[in-house]
């Protein structure tokens, strides 16, 4: 999907306090949870943004950047060649386009099946570090939503973990819209455990990928390692 019209960036003012506004609300989720503030990383989605916001953001110090579709991902990132940016592919991935999430991401989030698993280690590039790789797990009964089965989850693991120019990281889940407060807390709990479950079965995972605008201090407190923002960073996606 290519956006033929992405947003303006906000004003300066307006995003350094939106930014602000996200890492005090990390900071205090972190508190809460008795966790260091530094143990979760800020994400931010730049979905629908043109290459002036994420400029804007790295100038305040964002490095981080996930993107859910590699047609509208690419130009970006040809955009800023030898910069620090680093790109999270956090969307559903379609076979055909592998190869170039392979080719210019760091990390991918959205994994699902061994097959598409297995088409990114053949296709990861030899002068490349391994990509960086999360199962997105169905955590929550919603047929939008990607994701395997929480069951299948452990089989996928091992099965992903042996594969060569991948680094299993962990877990991504995404939760249905307006999931009331105490069921993002189970729902994320859910995901944690399926993560120590992983770790006691011998499997090096670090990573619980949890948590958006609306959800992530819930996801923080049930220990998130990444939250992926947008709305509450660039505001509100114009139709």
């Amino acid at each position: 999907m290519l956006l033929s019209n992405p947003q303006n960036p906000p004003p300066a003012d307006d995003f350094a306090a939106r930014l602000h506004n996200v890492r005090e609300r990390i900071a205090q989720a972190a508190a809460t949870a008795g966790r260091d503030v530094h143990s979760v990383t800020l994400l931010a989605v730049t979905k629908g943004q043109a290459v002036a916001g994420i400029r804007a953001a790295m100038a305040m110090g964002l490095t981080q950047f996930g993107e859910n579709y590699i047609d509208e991902a690419l130009p970006k990132i040809q955009a800023l060649p030898g910069s620090a940016a680093q790109w999270h592919f956090i969307g559903r991935l379609q076979a055909n386009k592998t190869r170039l999430v392979a080719e210019n991401f760091c990390w991918v989030h959205s994994v699902d099946r061994l097959r598409t698993a297995e088409r990114l280690a053949t296709q990861r590039p030899a002068r490349m570090p391994a990509l960086n790789v999360c199962v997105q797990v169905r955590i929550a009964d919603d047929p939008a939503k990607g994701g395997v089965a929480p069951d299948a989850v452990p089989a996928l693991l091992h099965a992903i973990g042996a594969l060569p120019r991948l680094q299993l990281r962990g877990l991504m889940c995404m939760l249905p819209h307006g999931t009331p407060e105490a069921g993002q807390h189970r729902a994320f709990a859910a995901l944690h455990a399926l993560l120590e479950a992983g770790r006691q079965d011998g499997l090096a995972l670090d990573t619980l990928s949890m948590g958006m605008s609306a959800d992530m201090d819930a996801a923080i407190t049930e220990g998130a390692t990444i939250v992926r923002i947008g709305t509450a960073l660039f505001g509100p996606r114009a139709p």
